[in-house]
């Protein structure tokens, strides 16, 4: 069995290892990096972090019998501040007609846009690729985990959240739509903007161009991609759409991935969210599938989840001994659940 959690600092070797396996947007082989990411999740979770809103929460997932940290996710409370505003392309469509030589076009136009009190965002889900496709589905937990974390703490997030997926990418990583826009205004590599972007958006507002961009001028392979998801991504569309995700007509300004967006309110694993003690009894039977989570109010370790087989009833929650081991929370304690289907 799994357990997903709260992130420590003791975990940077373990996702040092990830990262060197993986090196993605979402998770860079960068040891200063990690560890700023790291620290701020175990402020936040600790309410170190006094706004709600600067808050971001990384969850780990562990393989236990391993000892092995197998994936991550996260969720940051809010993207897009006065200091770092949220900067996305709207995707709309403009219609040109001439009755002099009668042509019609329809084109593709980008226009620039920001956010200074945005949305929740979800991202950060990377799984180490021998865990991928498995029974456990890792990828999965990883996902739901924030869906039952947020469903926990609504007054700690903001109403609507935002999901950007990754679009096709080159086989050596980078963006055609950087290529094709952001490095002629930039002179900055894909890796290398994106990276300087996570601490400063200034060089965006100041470089990039105001005014509409017609999609129509670049190559018919970066239109192509404009708002499409990559296929390592489109199980991930797949489920957000099921929940209750939808294609907003936004776009990454750097890759041209998707923006997905929901109300938290409407989104059906939050609509679902259960809150019960735990049974003292032990249960083994077969039950119903779901994602389990403990938190306690102190310690280094706040926040525990489990995708196990459980029997619920109106108020009490009964589990299997492994379930409650790995969850260590005693009888009578407090749960939390989500469907996992």
């Amino acid at each position: 069995m799994l357990v997903l959690r709260d992130v420590q600092k003791t975990d940077l070797p373990g996702l040092k290892r990830l990262a060197a396996v993986l090196n993605t947007v979402n998770l860079p082989n960068n040891e200063e990096t990690l560890e700023a990411i790291i620290d701020k999740s175990v402020k936040s979770f600790s309410d170190k972090v006094k706004d709600p809103f600067e808050r971001e929460y990384l969850f780990v997932l562990e393989d236990v019998r391993n000892e092995l940290i197998i994936g991550t996710s996260m969720v940051i409370a809010q993207h897009g501040t006065y200091e770092a505003p949220h900067i996305y392309y709207d995707v709309s469509e403009r219609e040109h007609y001439s009755a002099s030589i009668g042509r019609h076009f329809r084109h593709k136009v980008l226009s620039i846009g920001y956010n200074y009190e945005g949305p929740t965002e979800i991202g950060g889900l990377v799984v180490d690729p021998p865990y991928r496709a498995t029974a456990d589905k890792p990828g999965k937990q990883l996902s739901y985990v924030r869906f039952l974390f947020m469903a926990m703490h609504k007054r700690l997030f903001r109403p609507r959240v935002l999901a950007e997926l990754l679009p096709p990418l080159m086989p050596d990583g980078r963006s055609l739509l950087w290529e094709a826009c952001g490095k002629k205004f930039t002179g900055l590599d894909y890796q290398d903007a994106d990276r300087l972007s996570r601490q400063n958006k200034e060089f965006i507002k100041e470089l990039f161009p105001s005014s509409d961009i017609y999609a129509s001028l670049f190559p018919e392979r970066v239109q192509k991609v404009l708002g499409e998801v990559g296929p390592n991504t489109q199980g991930v569309q797949r489920m957000l759409e099921r929940i209750g995700f939808r294609y907003v007509e936004r776009i990454d300004p750097f890759d041209g991935g998707p923006h997905f967006e929901a109300n938290l309110a409407d989104i059906s694993l939050v609509r679902r969210y259960r809150s019960v003690k735990l049974a003292a009894e032990d249960f083994d039977m077969q039950g119903d599938d779901v994602l389990v989570g403990y938190e306690r109010e102190s310690g280094r370790n706040r926040f525990r989840a489990v995708r196990t087989m459980a029997r619920l009833d109106d108020k009490t929650a009964y589990l299997p001994a492994r379930a409650k081991q790995l969850l260590d929370a005693p009888a009578g304690a407090r749960l939390s659940i989500i469907p996992f289907d």
